[in-house]
């Protein structure tokens, strides 16, 4: 009976054994007199386990051929290494090839730089940064899930074909099967979307938001997590065509009930990633983003700060400092203004609340000054804003206005008013872009390369 394979991070927290067998990837391949040292990685773990073939045993004829980036299944004993930096390595006495790389490969032992494994975005995975981000990716998914599952929230996952346009900016991607060379036309010349497999114009979502405010005025805690889209030409660090977004929608619940649950929910990914994470946070706070760690457990530590739209302008208007983007009341928050509140004015993570109506979308409810709306955004050090929510308009005239506002139909959001004619009530909820997050927790500084394959402007590879 063969000897079953163990993954090598179980190898490593092993103590010395025989029959071990293991499967991986070649990182690296060293010949020297007497002996042939490979360097075997899986995924399971940030480290590799040290392979040693001496030239007496039997698998040492293949280890001289090998070649970097192989696939390979080896057996032999654990034993203990007296190298440094490993407890343990393994005695190889069986060494198969189970794919074999051409000398090609383009992930040998150099420094590769991060605009250049973005063309090999199918390879990457097999280097340093790239695994320990999707391990990390992996973690904090997983521990978003027990967050709110701990909390009695349900899990549902709403339409990603949608006909609404929910942030009502109109970048959104359209689905259709009409002949893109020669769509049905009506009489005046316009698409006959009637002609489409929806009988209408439909288009991928920018947010599951409104069918979650449905669903939360029924199970009253609801949460959704996938896949969202942008037809937002940025080609800049933070912007992605697909990226993920995790949206929770609570029933009976205010603003401040609202930043409450959204502080809580940084809190526990930051601490999932911390004590989950550790052998990956190494890595990336030696060599992606030194002082990673310590900024991550200030975060845990401390309260956020809460302060008003109204105040984050004036904070900006007296700092003496010199925008790109000039600061005015009624205008938005650029990326280096949030950065600067939470980063230099305040020094810590921040909640802004209370933005004016004109710059926020229809669904946020209206405050009593007739001019702001019970809005949020979280700013975090280095990354600026990472959450947006608000308390919901639950008043039916008051949202029939806000649509109206906006130049929408109302008969578009009838459904939507529905919720409203029929046991209306309180209700909050926020956004978070998953990407995002995984920025923030590895220091990584571009998005496309917290993602496995990017979609933006003009890439869509792979």
């Amino acid at each position: 009976m063969q000897t079953p394979r163990i993954k090598i991070v179980d190898a490593l927290r092993r103590d010395p054994s025989p029959d071990v067998r293991v499967k991986g990837w070649l990182r690296t391949v060293r010949a020297s007199k007497g002996v042939a040292f490979l360097e075997l990685h899986d995924g399971s773990c940030f480290a590799s386990l040290q392979v040693v073939v001496p030239d007496d045993s039997p698998a040492a004829e293949v280890a001289r051929a090998v070649t970097t980036g192989s696939a390979v299944a080896v057996e032999g004993d654990l034993v203990e290494s007296p190298a440094k930096g490993q407890r343990v390595e393994l005695s190889a006495n069986k060494l198969t090839v189970l794919g074999l790389a051409d000398t090609t490969f383009p992930l040998q032992k150099k420094r590769h730089s991060f605009e250049y494994l973005r063309t090999i975005a199918h390879l990457r995975v097999r280097s340093n940064t790239y695994g320990a981000v999707l391990r990390t990716r992996s973690t904090l998914a997983q521990g978003i899930h027990r967050f709110f599952r701990e909390r009695g929230f349900f899990y549902v996952h709403t339409p990603i074909i949608t006909a609404s346009d929910c942030e009502g900016a109109g970048e959104m991607f359209r689905v259709t099967t009409l002949d893109a060379d020669k769509p049905a036309r009506r009489p005046d010349g316009g698409v006959d979307w009637e002609r489409d497999f929806f009988s209408r114009e439909t288009l991928l979502t920018v947010s599951g938001q409104l069918n979650a405010e449905a669903l939360a005025l029924g199970l009253s805690e609801v949460y959704t997590f996938g896949p969202t889209f942008r037809a937002e030409n940025s080609n800049t660090t933070r912007h992605a065509a697909e990226f993920w977004m995790i949206e929770p929608e609570v029933a009976w619940a205010d603003l401040q009930d609202n930043a409450d649950l959204c502080e809580a929910f940084v809190k526990s990914c930051l601490t999932t990633a911390l004590e989950e994470c550790a052998e990956d946070l190494a890595f990336f706070d030696q060599r992606i983003d030194k002082g990673l760690i310590a900024r991550l457990q200030r975060v845990v530590s401390a309260p956020f700060e809460r302060i008003t739209y109204a105040e984050a302008v004036a904070l900006l208007e007296k700092s003496g400092r010199k925008f790109d983007f000039p600061v005015e009341h009624g205008a938005n928050l650029q990326a280096e203004h949030e950065r600067y509140l939470c980063e230099e004015a305040i020094g810590r993570p921040t909640f802004v609340f209370d933005y004016p109506k004109e710059i926020k979308a229809f669904y946020m409810r209206r405050n009593d000054d007739g001019r702001t709306v019970a809005a949020m955004d979280l700013l975090l050090p280095k990354i600026g804003e990472l959450c947006g929510g608000s308390q919901r308009e639950e008043r039916l005239d008051e949202l029939q206005n806000a649509i109206v506002e906006t130049g929408a139909e109302l008969a578009d959001y009838e459904w939507y008013l529905d919720l409203r004619r029929f046991g209306t009530a309180p209700h909050a909820g926020f956004g978070a872009g998953f990407e995002r997050l995984v920025m923030y927790v590895t220091g990584m500084e571009n998005i496309r390369d917290v993602s496995a394959f990017p979609r933006t402007p003009r890439n869509c590879a792979f």
